[in-house]
């Protein structure tokens, strides 16, 4: 138990996403909500079937597998398979659903990039994620002004409970990272050595 848990509700995150593979900017995201909300346990969760995406994921066990690579060295991540094990498509609500059952006393943070954000208008029962989680988005700009400088609207950001997470600006995107494994490019610039090994071990990307 961490020193201000005795003082105050338990502080629980959740880090959804692909993860296809986990890159070095979902790294630094993670690192950034672990010490700016002081979060005891940060649940990163790669996807089950995306109904959102048109392109095929990659099969679950490699994306765990490169999300336990990734974030190995952040203490307080727990890599969660929930949604992967979940038939038919994969909400958010539901997640943070179960979350919250697990842990009935803790305050719920749900992270997610500014492009999410400007999206999540659209996400399934966007409303009520927003009653059970602080919203908390990656500003890479140096205010937090700038977090609202994005797309969504009015009434999604009145209803939102928001925090920005500041982080260097890192334009790196896993369309790009998987992209340069087809060309036969290198990608240690772009995520930890471990899942650049595994990609290649696995032969991930190739086709």
């Amino acid at each position: 138990m961490t020193a201000h848990q005795g003082a105050s509700l338990p502080r629980i995150g959740m880090y959804g996403g692909a993860f296809d593979p986990a890159h070095l900017a979902h790294h630094a995201l993670a690192q950034a909500a672990v010490a700016q909300l002081r979060l005891d346990i940060l649940y990163i969760v790669p996807t089950g079937h995306a109904w959102h995406k048109t392109r095929q994921l990659s099969a679950p066990q490699h994306r765990l597998a490169m999300a336990k690579l990734a974030f190995a060295d952040v203490p307080a991540v727990r890599v969660d398979s929930r949604e992967t094990q979940r038939a038919g498509p994969t909400y958010t609500l539901d997640t943070l659903n179960e979350l919250q059952v697990v842990h009935p006393q803790a305050q719920l943070y749900l992270l997610m990039g500014a492009d999410q954000f400007a999206a999540f208008g659209s996400w399934h029962h966007w409303p009520d994620i927003a009653k059970i989680a602080t919203i908390c988005i990656a500003a890479r700009a140096a205010s937090t002004g700038d977090m609202h400088k994005n797309n969504a609207t009015n009434e999604v950001q009145s209803q939102c409970k928001m925090h920005a997470i500041h982080m260097p600006d890192m334009p790196i995107s896993a369309t790009y990272i998987r992209d340069r494994v087809k060309l036969g490019l290198g990608i240690d610039h772009l995520v930890n050595p471990n899942v650049a090994r595994y990609i290649a071990q696995h032969q991930l990307y190739i086709s």
